[in-house]
């Protein structure tokens, strides 16, 4: 059944993953970047939503040389010592985006591949409208129904992706819609105990606290294999969506 993110377990596997996350997180910087050949426009202050390790804040700091102020936000408050990054552009806000308060308008808001750990999407939609500068734009990719469906149908626990459909109209609704697209990709894996390493190394097992048994293990890595097996390996299904949207005050 779907799962209602428990934010301080969260918060606990992206800080655990923090060392080994940009070796697996494929998927993860493959967003990042197809999310900046949306954006055209030179932004001056800007909004980064979940910026963890700095996959798409380094690529924004290369692409835009008309940042001013780069606003970087994060649910794990250590996030910003681990960058290695130095740029007097450069404010860091820890915390959960869903209550902060956020300081003043930005030119461009952006997330990849974190809005879908929201509670309620819907209202962080209104909050960002508020604090979006009058033809400024909101861009984000995250994840979508068929993500991660093997481990959803092998144990029940997943979270409740929205829908392509679902997001586009929440977005109509809001602002001026001008891309929205989906993409969904399969990676290859030797086994199943590599596709929970993957999970583990990125944060992505975040919805239980429970350990598993061995033999709970052993029954779990059998039906992987035998329901999803390819090439000599197994595959594990990202659905990643993209978004780009401009308020039109």
């Amino acid at each position: 059944m779907p799962q209602h993110v428990d934010k301080d377990l969260l918060r606990q596997q992206f800080q655990r993953a923090a060392v080994s996350y940009e070796k697996q997180a494929v998927v993860q910087q493959q967003a990042a970047e197809r999310l900046l050949e949306l954006l055209i426009q030179q932004p001056q202050r800007v909004l980064e939503i979940g910026c963890g390790s700095g996959l798409l804040t380094r690529r924004l700091l290369a692409k835009f040389n008309s940042i001013e102020e780069l606003v970087l936000n994060d649910l794990v408050p250590d996030f910003a010592s681990r960058l290695g990054l130095v740029s007097p552009a450069l404010r860091f806000l820890p915390g959960d985006i869903e209550t902060l308060p956020l300081p003043g308008s930005f030119d461009l808001i952006i997330s990849s591949s974190a809005l879908h750990w929201l509670h309620d999407l819907n209202s962080l939609l209104d909050k960002l409208a508020a604090h979006l500068a009058p033809g400024g734009w909101l861009a984000f990719s995250l994840y979508g129904p068929e993500n991660l469906h093997e481990i959803r149908e092998l144990t029940g626990i997943g979270l409740k992706y929205r829908s392509h459909a679902e997001l586009e109209e929440a977005l109509r609704r809001r602002f001026r819609l001008l891309h929205s697209s989906r993409q969904i990709e399969t990676l290859h894996f030797s086994s199943p105990q590599e596709v929970l390493r993957h999970l583990r190394e990125t944060g992505v097992n975040s919805l239980s606290r429970s350990p598993w048994s061995r033999a709970k293990l052993e029954q779990f890595c059998a039906e992987y294999r035998r329901r999803f097996s390819a090439d000599g390996g197994v595959t594990l299904t990202y659905d990643s969506l993209y978004f780009l949207a401009q308020n039109a005050d």
